[in-house]
């Protein structure tokens, strides 16, 4: 398969590969009931998935004690590691992945997950061996700021106009954008399709199977 439009693909990995939504907004609810602070609504919580862990937890509670934060977030790492076991990829997702790896494109993630989180999460589901590179929020700026792509690309010897960044929120757009990347949603992810849209990407996805599809006939 010749390649049209890209060498690199990067993706996004809670919410776009890996179906975790659910379990993240539950683990940060969690640790807010435990610390006895406001519990942030669902869509709040699914909002700030994404974001690095500290940022992610300034933002869905902005208003209380910022000495709370770090207990956040460890009350959410609590959680999240009794629970994560649980957690499997989207049905499709590894086909698509060995079908890219296998036509020779450039794959990698791009992630709010820990660094220590990521490698647990991509060892227990088996694709660690389909990805070149991989970079984490614990490791250079949160979402939307560029740097995970332009790292990526750099450390990969990329063209960042022929590298398209593909997530479920509006910080994996915005990304995209500010790096001068191409874009895709997945709209089955964490936020809403109305907030994916206003970020202007090349193409939306209901399922993996449409992406898949797309990615075959048009990256």
């Amino acid at each position: 398969m010749a390649r049209k439009q890209f060498d690199l693909i990067v993706f996004d990995w809670d919410g776009t590969l890996m179906d975790s939504t659910s379990t993240i907004v539950k683990c940060i609810q969690a640790a807010a009931r435990d610390l006895a602070l406001p519990v942030p609504r669902d869509e709040m919580a699914a909002h700030v998935i994404g974001l690095g862990l500290h940022e992610a937890m300034q933002a869905v509670l902005p208003d209380i004690d910022p000495a709370f934060y770090p207990r956040m977030v460890e009350r959410y790492r609590y959680h999240f590691l009794s629970r994560d076991h649980e957690i499997s990829l989207f049905p499709g997702v590894h086909d698509m992945l060995e079908d890219l790896s296998q036509n020779g494109y450039f794959l990698a993630v791009a992630t709010g997950k820990s660094r220590v989180g990521l490698n647990r999460a991509m060892n227990d589901v088996k694709v660690l061996s389909l990805f070149d590179a991989t970079r984490c929020a614990d490791e250079t700026f949160s979402k939307p700021h560029p740097a995970m792509l332009q790292e990526l690309t750099r450390e990969l010897g990329q063209d960042m106009r022929r590298t398209v960044m593909i997530g479920d929120t509006t910080h994996d757009l915005l990304m995209a954008n500010n790096a001068g990347a191409a874009g895709i949603a997945v709209e089955y992810g964490a936020h809403p399709v109305d907030q994916l849209t206003a970020c202007k990407p090349m193409f939306s996805a209901r399922t993996v199977a449409e992406l898949h599809q797309w990615l075959s006939e048009h990256a």
